[in-house]
C-alpha cells in the first residue's frame, strides 16, 4: 500500500495548489514579493503580471483553412503582369508545397484593391465593411510559419506546436491569470463553417490541469450538451447530488492530492453555475434590431452562424471571460479562389466589422484585444488538376501572410511587414506566429519567456525554445 507522498506524482507536485506550485503559479519567477497569476484561484487581480496589462481579454477570430492574402489584404500588380507564366526558379528554390509543383504558372489577384481610411491601407472590394474600421486596426503582412499543411499549421497557430497534447493559448491563460466569470468558463470556443482539421486540440489543456482547456458552446439550442436538467430533476435534487458528489470527490482529493479530482469538483459546480447563466446569455434575441441588423446576426439561423457567433463573443466579453475563440472553417481554396473569397467574405465581413465597431461603441475596445488570421496564406502560383476537379485555385503557402490585430493595446491604423513583388517571401519585419503569440501574451501583461509550466523533466511555454519577441512596432 503506497502512503500518501507516494501517491503524490511529479504531475500533481507542480499542479496541485496546496502540495505544488499550481496556487503560486508563476509568481517564483516574478521575484521576492510577487504574488501570483490568478490561475489557480479563478480570479485575475492584476497583481502579479509582469507589466501592466493593456487588454483584459482575448476575442481571436480564427479563420482555419488559410485565408488567401493575395484576395484580401496585399495587393500585388505583379502578378497580373506575370500571369501564365512561371515564378523565376530563384524565387521557388528550396520550397516545398502540398499539391502543386514549385514552377506553376502564376495567378493574378482576383479582385480590385482600393485604399481606405486616413492612412490609406490597401484592401479588397471584398471587405466592404472592414474598410469603414481600418483606421482601428493594425496589420501585419508579414506572418511566417513552419507548418505547410492544416492540421499541424493550425496546431501550431493555437498551442505553439505542431504535435497534439501541447496546452492551446487560451489554456495558458487560463491557467496563468484566471478569468474574471465566476458562473462562466474563463476560456469558450465557437465554432462555425464547417470541421477543423487541427480538431479539439485546439483548444485542450494539454498537460495543464484540465480546469483550463476550452469550453465549446454552440449558438443555438443549450450553449453546451447536456448542461440542461433531465426530466424529473428540479434545481434541488441536482444542487443535493453534486453537494454529495463534491464531498466523495473532496475525501478522495485529500488522499490522493490528485489535481483531475480537483478540476472536477470545479467542473461540476461550473456547470451548475452556467445552467443559471446560459439562458440569458443565449438569448440573442434580447439584443435590439440595430444590434443584429450591425453583425448580420439572425438568431437561430444556422447561416448566420458566424455573425451570431461574434455577438455571443461580445456578450462573453461582456461578462468577463478571458479567451474567447472562434473558429470558421472553410478557407482552403485549392480551386475556385475567387468563388472562395467571395463566399467567406460575404459570411464574415460584416459580422467581424461589426463586432470592432460594438465593442468600440460599448468601451470594449480599449479593454478587449481582437485578433484576426489563419494558419497560413495561399500560394502567388495557380492550383490546377484535372485528376482532383480543381482549376484556378491557389496552394498552401508558410513563407507568407497577412494578419491583423485591433483593440486593448494595439496601435491602429498601422501596417508593417512587406512581402516581394510576387507575395512570395517576406522581405522587411518578419513576424513568426511565436512573435504573434508573444504579442498577444504581451498585451495580457504577460512576458511570454517566464509563463511556463514543467512536465516530464522539462519547462514548456507556449512560444517554444527559440527567441522570440513582441511585435514592438504595433503596440501602443
Amino acid at each position: 500500500m503506497m502512503n500518501q507522498l507516494q501517491q503524490i506524482t511529479r504531475r500533481h507536485f507542480f499542479s496541485d495548489c496546496r502540495v505544488g506550485l499550481g496556487k503560486v503559479a508563476l509568481a517564483s519567477l516574478l521575484g521576492s514579493g510577487g504574488t501570483a497569476f490568478g490561475g489557480a484561484t479563478g480570479g485575475a487581480t492584476g497583481e502579479g503580471l509582469h507589466f501592466p496589462a493593456t487588454a483584459k481579454r482575448v476575442i481571436y477570430l480564427f479563420m482555419a483553412g488559410a485565408p488567401s492574402q493575395l484576395e484580401l489584404f496585399d495587393h500585388k500588380p505583379k502578378l497580373a503582369e506575370l500571369e501564365g507564366k512561371p515564378i523565376p526558379p530563384s524565387v521557388i528554390q528550396g520550397q516545398r508545397y502540398a499539391f502543386i509543383q514549385p514552377d506553376a504558372a502564376v495567378l493574378g489577384p482576383r479582385f480590385r484593391f482600393r485604399k481606405y481610411g486616413q492612412a490609406g491601407v490597401e484592401l479588397s472590394e471584398q471587405l466592404p465593411h472592414l474598410s469603414k474600421v481600418v483606421d482601428e486596426i493594425a496589420f501585419v503582412r508579414s506572418l511566417h510559419t513552419d507548418q505547410f499543411n492544416h492540421s499541424p499549421a493550425q496546431l501550431f497557430t493555437n498551442t505553439g506546436s505542431a504535435i497534439p497534447g501541447r496546452p492551446s493559448m487560451g489554456a495558458w491563460l487560463s491557467y496563468g491569470i484566471g478569468s474574471e466569470a465566476n458562473d462562466l468558463p474563463g476560456f469558450v470556443v465557437l465554432k462555425s463553417g464547417g470541421s477543423l482539421s487541427g480538431g479539439a486540440s485546439m483548444w485542450s489543456s494539454g498537460f495543464l490541469p484540465s480546469q483550463h482547456q476550452g469550453v465549446p458552446f454552440r449558438t443555438q439550442g443549450d450553449p453546451i450538451l447536456h448542461v440542461s436538467n433531465p426530466v424529473g430533476v428540479d434545481q434541488q435534487a441536482q444542487r443535493d447530488t453534486l453537494d454529495l458528489l463534491q464531498q466523495l470527490n473532496q475525501k478522495r482529493v485529500d488522499v490522493t492530492r490528485d489535481p483531475e479530482i480537483a478540476a472536477r469538483i470545479k467542473a461540476y459546480e461550473m456547470t451548475y453555475r452556467m445552467q443559471m447563466r446560459a439562458p440569458e446569455l443565449m438569448d440573442l434575441a434580447s439584443e435590439n434590431q440595430a444590434t443584429l441588423d450591425l453583425y448580420g446576426a439572425d438568431p437561430g439561423n444556422n447561416k448566420a452562424a458566424f455573425a451570431n457567433s461574434c455577438l455571443l463573443a461580445r456578450r462573453l466579453a461582456e461578462r468577463g471571460v478571458r479567451f474567447i475563440q472562434l473558429y470558421h472553417s472553410g478557407w482552403d481554396a485549392h480551386s475556385n479562389v475567387e468563388g472562395n473569397v467571395r463566399n467567406q467574405t460575404k459570411q464574415t465581413d460584416q459580422a467581424t466589422a461589426g463586432l470592432l465597431m460594438d465593442l468600440k461603441q460599448r468601451g470594449l475596445l480599449d479593454e478587449t484585444l481582437v485578433v484576426w488570421g489563419g494558419e497560413f496564406g495561399r500560394t502567388p502560383m495557380v492550383e490546377a488538376s484535372a485528376a482532383l476537379g480543381r482549376s484556378r485555385g491557389r496552394d498552401h503557402h508558410p513563407q507568407a501572410y497577412t494578419m491583423w490585430l485591433a483593440g486593448g493595446g494595439i496601435q491602429p491604423g498601422v501596417s508593417i511587414g512587406k512581402t516581394d513583388d510576387l507575395g512570395f517571401h517576406v522581405v522587411e519585419d518578419p513576424v513568426h506566429v511565436h512573435d504573434m503569440q508573444a504579442t498577444i501574451l504581451h498585451c495580457l501583461g504577460i512576458d511570454h519567456t517566464q509563463l511556463n509550466f514543467r512536465f516530464r523533466g522539462l519547462n514548456f511555454r507556449l512560444t517554444g525554445v527559440e527567441e522570440h519577441h513582441p511585435i514592438r512596432a504595433i503596440l501602443a
